[in-house]
């Protein structure tokens, strides 16, 4: 039985962001409960990324521009003849319903921002070894804590992301299943075509392939490069085989 693997590669900065974000919210929620220095560094490493990311750009102004462009295709989706109606007008309600939930967050990110504890970790992160007990006392108290406590605490930073993250999903869940994975085939390693309206590449490959894709492209071009992942002694066939969706 092949392990197919899964590639992604945002063909616009929009995405690129969306991805990433994507990439940390599934870290945090994998990283808690809190039980140790090294899950509680783990979850303030992501939360630090995080509000970086916020700080770069208007992220809730663009997933709201999304959650309404979703709607409208929706809409046009209706007057085609025998589309499931039922389906499509619970889809939009959702999107809605996203959107209310959205815009009803002041800034993102603020109540970690205005955590104290938060906030003296992240000042101490880009320091190596800056979060040990002598610099951090209040971490090193915090971490000694009863669970519960810690527990309480981390839970209401990640209910402060859940309208982020609920957005998120439900906009890259849509994103994603707009394209079908169609076969193709690269020559000497090398594929390219247009991407002319498209989001995001989806590219499969399997593991005995021993290969990953290089990806350079935009909006409306891409290419895509196949090298071995064993750089000294593999080889990549005159013609690969693999998936590709363009969403």
């Amino acid at each position: 039985m092949s392990t197919v693997v899964l590639f992604e590669h945002p063909l616009n900065e929009k995405m690129r962001t969306w991805l990433r974000v994507e990439f940390l919210l599934n870290q945090l929620h994998e990283t808690v409960p809190v039980v140790s220095s090294v899950s509680a560094l783990g979850v303030f490493r992501i939360i630090a990324d995080l509000l970086d990311i916020f700080e770069r750009g208007d992220m809730r102004t663009e997933l709201l521009k999304e959650l309404e462009r979703q709607q409208q295709k929706l809409r046009a989706w209706l007057d085609v003849p025998g589309v499931d109606e039922q389906t499509v007008s619970s889809l939009r309600d959702r999107l809605k319903q996203q959107s209310s939930e959205l815009n009803a967050v002041p800034r993102m990110g603020q109540q970690l921002r205005e955590d104290r504890l938060v906030a003296l970790v992240r000042q101490r992160l880009s320091i190596p070894g800056g979060c040990c007990s002598f610099d951090l006392p209040s971490l090193h108290i915090w971490l000694h804590q009863q669970q519960s406590m810690r527990d309480t605490q981390v839970n209401g930073w990640l209910e402060s992301l859940n309208a982020l993250r609920n957005s998120l999903t439900m906009i890259l869940d849509l994103v994603r299943q707009s394209g079908v994975f169609r076969h193709q085939t690269s020559l000497n390693g090398f594929y390219q075509d247009n991407a002319e309206g498209s989001d995001l590449l989806r590219l499969q490959l399997t593991l005995e392939d021993a290969l990953y894709p290089q990806v350079s492209g935009h909006k409306s071009r891409y290419a895509i490069r196949f090298l071995p992942l064993d750089s000294e002694r593999g080889e990549v066939p005159a013609r690969l085989d693999f998936e590709l969706a363009c969403c």
